[in-house]
C-alpha cells in the first residue's frame, strides 16, 4: 500500500446533512466547504452536502470559490472572507456572493451579505445600515456557541435587534454547534461545517448528535522491532522502554499531518487500541504492540473508533485543525472517495 491511505465516506456527509438539516427545523443548511472542504475535498463534499439538501455553498476566499464555480454552475456561493479588489472582477463574472466585512464602498453587481460584527470581535461592521439594492443577506458570526451558550444568545438577540428594521433579507448567524443546540440562532439558513464532516463541534463524541465521521486514515506497520530495557526510540530518548517489548514503526509523521504533539494518543493495531510513544517525526512515529506482529498488519490512524476528537485533546487543539492540515497529495497519501 501507499504511506497512507486516506478514505472519503460520500455517504456520510449526505447523512450529516440531512441530520442537520432536520435539527434546523425548516431553515436552509449551507455547507462550508473552505480549507478544500475541512481537508476531506472540497468538490466532493459540496456534491454530498448539495445531494443530502444543502441549498449552498460557503468558502472562505474567492479563490476556492470559483474553482467550486467550475463544478457546480446554479449553485449559491457565498465566500465569507474579505475579497480583494482585484477578485471583484471575477466574482461578478463567476455570479458569486460576497460577504461585506469593513466599511469600504460597496461593490456593484454583486450580490452582498451584511455581516454584522456581534461580539466575534473579528470580521464585521460594527452596526447594520440600510441595505441598498445589491444586498441580499443580513448575517453575523458566533463566538461561543460550543462553549457559552449564555454569550452566544446575547450575540443572537443583538444580531435579532439590529436586523429587525429591515425585514425580508435572508438573515444566518448559526454554525454547527448553534444549528444543533441553539435554536435562536437558526434564522433562515444555518452555515455548517464542522458537524458535517461527522466531528463534533463541542470536541465530544459526534454520534451524541448523530453524526457520522466521514474520513478515515490508514497506514501500516513499516517495520517491527524489540526493544530491550534501557533501550529508546526516537529523537531526544523521549521514550525509554523500561522493560522489553515490541514496537512497530508506522511511516506516517508530523510531514503527513500526523502532529508531533500527537504523542501518548491512541491509534488502531490491527483489531487493537495502542499507544503511539516517543517523539513523532517528520515521517514516521512508534507505537507500543503486544508482542511480534508482522510488517504490514493494518494500523489505523482515524476511524474505526479512533476519533479526531480524541487526538485533539492529546495535542491540545481541536479537530479542526488536526483534519485540515493532513497531507492528501498523491506523494504523500493515497487518496479514495466512496459512497457507503
Amino acid at each position: 500500500m501507499a504511506r497512507s491511505e486516506l478514505s472519503i465516506d460520500l455517504g456520510a456527509i449526505r447523512r450529516n446533512a440531512k441530520t442537520l438539516l432536520a435539527a434546523l427545523g425548516g431553515a436552509e443548511l449551507w455547507a462550508v466547504v473552505k480549507a478544500n472542504g475541512y481537508g476531506h475535498g472540497a468538490a466532493d463534499v459540496s456534491r454530498a452536502a448539495l445531494a443530502g439538501g444543502a441549498t449552498a455553498l460557503c468558502t472562505a476566499t474567492v479563490p476556492e470559490a470559483l474553482v467550486l464555480r467550475d463544478a457546480f454552475a446554479d449553485t449559491r456561493i457565498l465566500v465569507l472572507g474579505p475579497a480583494s479588489d482585484r477578485e471583484l472582477a471575477a466574482a461578478r463574472e463567476s455570479r458569486l456572493e460576497l460577504a461585506v466585512v469593513d466599511d469600504r464602498p460597496l461593490p456593484e453587481g454583486i450580490p452582498l451579505h451584511l455581516k454584522l460584527d456581534s461580539g466575534m470581535g473579528r470580521y464585521g461592521l460594527a452596526e447594520l445600515p440600510a441595505p441598498p439594492a445589491q444586498v441580499v443577506g443580513l448575517m453575523s458570526h458566533l463566538a461561543t456557541a460550543d462553549s457559552d451558550p449564555a454569550f452566544a444568545e446575547r450575540q443572537i438577540e443583538r444580531f435579532r435587534t439590529a436586523t429587525a428594521p429591515y425585514p425580508g433579507y435572508l438573515r444566518h448567524i448559526a454554525n454547527s454547534a448553534a444549528a444543533l443546540r441553539i435554536p435562536a440562532a437558526r434564522f433562515d439558513a444555518a452555515r455548517c461545517g464542522i458537524a458535517l464532516y461527522g466531528i463534533s463541534p463541542f470536541g465530544d463524541d459526534a454520534g451524541a448528535d448523530g453524526l457520522e465521521p466521514a474520513l478515515s486514515w490508514r497506514s501500516e506497520l513499516a517495520q517491527v522491532k524489540r526493544l530491550d530495557r534501557g533501550e529508546s526510540t526516537g529523537y531526544g530518548r523521549e521514550f525509554v522502554a523500561d522493560e522489553p517489548l515490541w514496537i512497530g514503526i508506522v511511516p506516517v509523521g508530523y510531514g503527513d499531518g500526523f502532529r508531533r504533539d500527537l504523542t501518548g494518543t491512541v491509534v488502531r493495531v490491527a483489531d487493537e487500541p495502542r499507544k503511539v510513544v516517543g517523539r513523532i517525526s517528520m515521517d514516521s512515529f512508534a507505537v507500543e504492540l503486544p508482542g511480534k506482529l508482522p510488517a504490514g498488519t493494518p494500523v489505523t490512524l482515524l476511524g474505526d473508533g479512533i476519533s479526531a476528537e480524541a487526538h485533539a485533546r492529546v495535542a491540545g487543539t481541536i479537530a479542526y485543525e488536526l483534519v485540515c492540515r493532513i497531507e492528501s497529495s498523491p506523494e504523500r497519501a493515497t487518496r479514495t472517495v466512496v459512497d457507503a
